[in-house]
């Protein structure tokens, strides 16, 4: 690694570390890009470079795992929403639909009344199961067996009902 890469190596690593520890602010491109002494342009483009996806669509990564486990320990949605650094329960259900491919409700109550359609394809990385509801993806999964990765879908939403057919959504995200 020459020098320019292991400074932008560093920067990179710095604002991850930023924003993992700072998520529940909801830190702007420009407050991360401060802290890391980059322009909001050059920073946009060099995080997504290194990281590959966007500062934002990081932090909201971020923000719906640490939901998720609030969820999880059935808080309410508003407090979730308060914990996680959001505005309110219209953020959360925006951002779950957008990452989860499912409401918060929905996710709270392990797919109860929710149907998900599911296939199995081949990828680079082996065998797939991409998982679907009416919104959108709501689950991958890896392996070459078939009966652990759609346990683990089981398990993951054991309230839901599942239909193995493929989707347009599903085929979108191959």
């Amino acid at each position: 690694m020459n020098e320019q890469e292991y400074i932008n190596y560093s920067r990179i690593a710095e604002a991850i570390e930023y924003i993992q520890q700072n998520f529940t602010e909801q830190p702007t491109l420009e407050e991360i890009a401060e802290k890391v002494h980059l322009s909001p342009f050059h920073f946009q483009r060099l995080f997504t470079d290194w990281a590959g996806v966007s500062p934002k669509k990081f932090l909201q990564y971020i923000s719906v795992q640490h939901a998720k486990q609030i969820l999880n320990n059935s808080e309410s949605l508003f407090d979730t929403a308060y914990q996680t650094g959001l505005s309110g329960t219209g953020r959360l259900h925006d951002l779950f639909v957008k990452i989860e491919g499912m409401t918060p409700g929905e996710y709270k109550n392990k797919g109860e009344n929710l149907s998900i359609k599911y296939s199995f394809s081949e990828s680079l990385f082996g065998r797939i199961l991409v998982a679907s509801t009416h919104k959108g993806i709501c689950y991958m999964g890896f392996s070459d067996d078939k009966r652990i990765v759609f346990s683990e879908l089981e398990k993951r939403f054991p309230k839901a009902s599942f239909i193995q057919q493929t989707d347009d959504i599903q085929q979108n995200a191959l």
